[in-house]
């Protein structure tokens, strides 16, 4: 195994199945988050749902959270041991006529992404780990006005009522979706599944760069300039 990871192909095909992993998680994401808008009660319920199951809490939450660590680390890793190959071949000829401009910045946009995942973390992960393993509280509600309710659909248009925190989300997602953008056709051809259908791949690939982060733009903003929905 960690031969497997010391070959150039292995580390991009690592790369790559945590892409995809990651990929998923995104759109699942965004299908939830997306009944804060039109369903706000779904919302709660499939929130609590998620935030006190058993499966969600202790198995798919800590490989998501390998997962996100992993594609990071990895990607800085062939970002490093890639940089240098690709001076030696820019000397040679005209390495921006060869490769796209996103392709040769990769890493800029995942640093810039990464910084965004610390913030998220900071408003709603951490808060979350405070609430039920540090104030034992699973409940999910909290009392208003004598009245007991869920309490994540209130917290998460809270969160959007700075417009410099929705101001950072909508940056980060443009940078998400420039990151997608090349790293959704890069996936597969690290796996070796564009051969003889590239093109299609690349146009489901810009759909998906572009509808996924628009979907989250479009929550940040909506919650911002409607916060009493």
């Amino acid at each position: 195994m960690s031969g497997f990871f010391k070959s150039s192909i292995g580390r991009k095909v690592a790369m790559a199945l945590s892409a995809f992993f990651l990929m998923f998680f995104l759109l699942q994401h965004l299908a939830i988050n997306i009944l804060s808008v039109f369903s706000p009660d779904t919302f709660n319920e499939v929130s609590h749902f998620m935030g006190t199951n058993p499966l969600v809490q202790f198995a798919l939450q800590p490989v998501l959270i390998f997962a996100v660590v992993f594609h990071f680390v990895m990607g800085f890793i062939l970002e490093l041991r890639n940089s240098s190959a690709r001076n030696v071949s820019y000397a040679k000829n005209n390495g921006a006529a060869n490769s796209s401009w996103m392709s040769r910045n990769m890493i800029w946009s995942g640093i810039t992404i990464l910084a965004f995942i610390i913030l998220h973390f900071i408003d709603f992960w951490f808060p979350e780990i405070n609430t039920k393993f540090i104030q034992g509280d699973w409940s999910g509600t909290h009392i208003v006005d004598g009245i007991e309710s869920f309490r994540y659909h209130e917290e998460l248009v809270h969160k959007f009522a700075n417009p410099f925190r929705v101001g950072a989300y909508v940056l980060a997602f443009i940078f998400l979706g420039l990151h997608l953008a090349h790293g959704f056709t890069s996936a597969f051809q690290s796996m070796g599944g564009t051969a003889g259908r590239k093109k299609t791949l690349q146009t489901i690939g810009k759909a998906y760069a572009i509808i996924i982060p628009a979907g989250f733009i479009f929550i940040a903003l909506y919650h911002h300039f409607n916060p009493n929905h």
